[in-house]
C-alpha cells in the first residue's frame, strides 16, 4: 500500500506545473535527493521562486532586527560583488582595504582613543563577533592567570539573564561557566545591582547589552563600570566589560551621542555590532572592535599563506562573502553621520508613536517606550481579561499579515508574557497607523469572547 502523507508532511516528489516545464522535461523531481537529469534554469527558478513566495512579507515582519531593504544601487553593487571571497585578501586587496576602513570608521564612531591603534574585523554577524569578543576575554584571563602561576581552568562570564542565546552558546562551546544575573521588575536590565555576588577571580569579564533583545532597552554601561570600580576597591578584582551592541551599536552614536556606553567607558575593552541590523545592510554582516591591539591576544591571531598571500586572520569563519563589507562601506559613504541620524530618528519616531498609542489601550501596559533603540514591548494589563492572551493577539495579527511575536520573559520573570515590536527602516508612519488599527480591531474582537479561548502548546520565540 502506498504511503499516505499527512497535511504537514511533504510529498516525496516535487511536481512541476506543465506551464513551467519545457518540452522533454520531467514533470516531477525528488524532493529529498538529487534528480538524475538536469533541469533548465528557467524551470528551476520558477520552482524555487514559488516556494519562497510562501514566506511572510519581510516589510511586515516586526519580529526581526535584521534589515530588509536597501537602495537599488546597493542591490546592483551586491549583484556585481557576490563572488568575492572576503578571506582572499591577496586576490581582492581593494575589498580587504575597505574592510579595514569600515572597522576603523566604527572604532572612531565608538570613541576609541586612537582608532589607528585599535583592531577589528568583519564577521558574518554579531554571533561570530560575540564569540570573538568572548574568546579574547577568556584567553587574556588565562594568560594572566598562568603568568601568576595560578590555575586557569575554571573561567566564568557574568551577564544578564536577558542576553541573546549566542552568549549561552559561547559558554557551552568554550567551556566557560555562565553566571546569569536575573532581571526583575525593579531591575529591568543588568545595572550593577548585587553584582558582587556573581564575580570572583575566575570572572573573565562582564557582558553589557546595548539593546536587550527582549525589550530593546539599553543596559547602563557606565553604571556597570562604576559597580566594577567599587568591586575592585573592595577585592582587587579588575574585571573588563564587553559591550554587545548588536542592535544599539549603530543607533546610540546617532540618537544618543552623549551617552557614555562605548570606549569612553574605561573598562570597555571590546564591542560588537550587527551591520545587518541598524547598520542597514542586508543579512550577513557583523563587526567586532577592540579598544587597542594589545587587548586581542596574539595567540588568537594566525598568519596563513593563502592563495598567494601571507595574511593574519582571527575570524572564526574562513571563506565568506565579501559583498556585505562593500555594502557597509556603501552605506557609510551614502549616509554619513547625518544620514544615519535621520534614518534612525525616523525609525524611533515611528516606534515612539506606536508605543504611545499602544500604551493608551486599556488591555496593555508598556514595559518600555522605545526611547533607546526603536524597539518596545508591552504586557497585558493585570485584570483585563482571562479569556485571551498576547499569544492570541499575535495569532490574530498574523492573519492580517503582521508578525508581532509574544513570548515569556527570562528566568525570574518567566511567568510574564510580553509582545514586542521592532521598527526598522521601511516601516513608515502610514504602515504604523495601519498596524495600530489592526491591533485595536483585534483587541476589540478578542474582548467580545465571553469565555477563555482554547489554549495550545506554545513554543518559545527564538530571537
Amino acid at each position: 500500500m502506498p504511503h499516505r502523507h499527512s497535511a504537514d508532511e511533504p510529498a516525496e516528489d516535487l511536481n512541476v506545473n506543465p506551464l513551467f516545464a519545457r518540452p522533454g522535461e520531467a514533470r516531477s523531481r525528488p524532493r529529498f535527493r538529487l534528480g538524475e537529469q538536469p533541469m533548465l534554469p528557467e524551470t528551476a527558478y520558477q520552482l524555487v521562486h514559488d516556494e519562497a513566495m510562501l514566506d511572510g512579507n519581510a516589510r511586515l515582519n516586526l519580529a526581526t532586527f535584521v534589515g530588509t531593504w536597501m537602495d537599488d544601487e546597493a542591490k546592483r553593487l551586491y549583484a556585481e560583488t557576490f563572488d568575492k571571497n572576503m578571506i582572499d585578501k591577496d586576490e581582492y586587496p581593494s575589498t580587504a582595504a575597505i574592510e579595514e576602513r569600515c572597522w576603523r570608521i566604527t572604532a572612531d564612531l565608538w570613541h576609541a582613543p586612537d582608532p589607528a591603534a585599535s583592531i577589528g574585523c568583519s564577521t558574518v554577524g554579531s554571533s561570530e563577533a560575540c564569540m570573538l569578543g568572548g574568546l579574547a576575554l577568556k584567553r587574556r584571563w588565562q594568560e594572566a592567570r598562568r603568568a601568576q602561576g595560578k590555575s586557569a581552568d575554571r573561567p566564568n562570564l557574568v551577564m544578564s539573564s536577558a542576553v541573546q542565546v549566542v552568549w549561552e552558546k559561547f559558554c557551552n562551546y568554550w567551556e566557560v561557566e555562565p553566571r546569569f544575573v536575573p532581571i526583575s521588575e525593579q531591575h529591568k536590565t543588568l545595572d550593577g545591582f548585587n553584582l558582587r555576588a556573581y564575580v570572583d577571580d575566575g570572572t573573565i569579564g562582564v557582558v553589557s547589552i546595548l539593546g536587550v533583545t527582549y525589550t530593546g532597552m539599553y543596559e547602563p554601561v557606565a553604571q556597570l563600570n562604576a559597580a566594577l570600580d567599587e568591586i575592585q576597591r573592595e577585592t582587587g578584582l579588575d574585571i573588563p566589560i564587553h559591550v554587545d551592541g548588536a542592535s544599539g551599536g549603530m543607533v546610540a552614536p546617532f540618537l544618543q551621542p552623549d551617552l557614555a556606553w562605548d570606549f569612553r567607558v574605561p573598562r570597555v575593552v571590546s564591542i560588537n555590532t550587527s551591520g545587518h541590523k541598524y547598520g542597514l545592510v542586508y543579512p550577513g554582516m557583523g563587526w567586532v572592535v577592540w579598544r587597542s591591539r594589545d587587548l586581542l591576544p596574539d595567540s588568537l591571531v594566525f598568519k596563513v599563506s593563502y592563495l598567494g598571500g601571507d595574511m593574519p586572520t582571527f575570524a572564526l569563519n574562513f571563506s565568506r562573502p565579501g559583498a556585505q563589507v562593500l555594502l557597509q562601506y556603501f552605506q557609510f559613504l551614502r549616509l554619513g553621520r547625518e544620514g544615519y541620524r535621520e534614518v534612525q530618528q525616523a525609525s524611533q519616531d515611528v516606534a515612539k508613536f506606536l508605543a504611545e498609542r499602544i500604551g493608551t489601550i486599556d488591555a496593555f501596559e508598556l514595559w518600555n517606550d522605545a526611547s533607546d533603540i526603536p524597539v518596545f514591548a508591552w504586557r497585558q494589563a493585570s485584570g483585563h481579561t482571562e479569556n485571551w492572551t498576547l499569544y492570541d493577539l499575535s495569532d490574530r495579527l498574523r492573519q492580517k499579515g503582521w508578525l508581532v511575536p509574544a513570548y515569556p520573559m527570562p528566568d525570574d520573570l518567566a511567568d510574564m508574557t510580553v509582545q514586542r515590536i521592532v521598527v526598522r527602516n521601511g516601516l513608515s508612519m502610514d504602515l504604523a497607523r495601519a498596524l495600530l488599527k489592526d491591533i485595536e480591531e483585534s483587541v476589540h474582537y478578542l474582548d467580545r469572547f465571553a469565555q477563555p479561548l482554547p489554549g495550545e502548546a506554545r513554543s518559545g520565540f527564538h530571537h
